[in-house]
């Protein structure tokens, strides 16, 4: 067989055993650690920019909420409330003093230059009632989504700390997050299905694969493998759980994750 022939068979041969590789790589399950999260991860709530200490705290642990349920007052409620009071009575008799030089002005008893001050009167004391409302507003620490009240930092008579007043996840929808290593990434694809198991299950989960994440960063997750890397590079991969109610309580729990089985 000429140099050429030998060559060509060469190649075909070749390219047929690489492509049984790729095939068999692609069809291997991979196996990575993750932590289970709720839809959009937790919220960590936190009263206003100022020093607050909380006056009442309207929720529990583990309880229920839905969005724009009011979670806490602050000390400065009673205060922000009698400033809101006090704009609003100003502002209702700014506007009857408007109507009255309304009238005037109508029979020419007064001025215009008196109306326009009436007017702006009006305007300015508006303007110092939807202030006070907003101040209100913040004395007060809402729900910004429906979900589940996952742990509280400060509870009524304590100053909220950097970690804030409480943490909250909507765990209508549960997620495995798991940390797949760089070199086998190539080999997730949105859509798989996945395996979670852990001691603290009571059985095995599934669930699918329904997002990748676009950055490359280092594992979150602690592997307890003494001779694991502490410096892997990882991308996340978020799996949709079939049963989010088994782990609805289990936020951050460390799980096994097998995709593509």
């Amino acid at each position: 067989m000429g140099g050429t022939a030998k060559r060509q068979l060469l190649a075909v041969v070749c390219g047929a055993a690489m492509l049984c590789v790729a095939s068999s790589v692609t069809a291997r399950p991979v196996s990575s650690l993750g932590r289970i999260e709720p839809l959009n991860g937790v919220y960590q709530l936190a009263g206003p920019s100022d020093l607050s200490v909380v006056a009442e705290l309207r929720v529990v642990e583990g309880q229920m909420v839905s969005r724009g349920d009011v979670l806490a007052t602050l000390d400065t409620f009673k205060i922000r409330q009698a400033e809101l009071q006090r704009a609003q009575v100003a502002s209702k008799h700014a506007r009857k003093v408007l109507a009255r030089e309304q009238e005037l002005n109508a029979t020419d008893v007064i001025s215009e230059a008196r109306l326009d001050e009436a007017e702006r009167d009006v305007q300015v004391l508006d303007a110092e009632v939807a202030a006070a409302r907003a101040n209100l507003a913040r004395a007060q620490v809402s729900a910004p989504i429906g979900g589940r009240v996952l742990l509280i930092h400060s509870r009524g008579g304590e100053r909220i700390g950097p970690a804030g007043l409480l943490e909250l996840g909507d765990t209508s929808r549960m997620y495995v997050v798991a940390e797949v290593y760089e070199t086998d990434i190539g080999l997730v694809e949105v859509g798989q299905r996945a395996s979670i198991s852990s001691p603290a299950l009571p059985h095995s989960l599934s669930g699918k694969v329904e997002r990748i994440g676009n950055v490359i960063g280092k594992s979150d997750v602690l592997d307890l493998d003494p001779i694991a890397r502490m410096d892997s590079r990882v991308v996340e991969v978020f799996i949709l759980l079939d049963d989010p109610e088994v782990v609805s309580s289990l936020t951050n729990l460390q799980v096994d994750v097998e995709i593509g089985e």
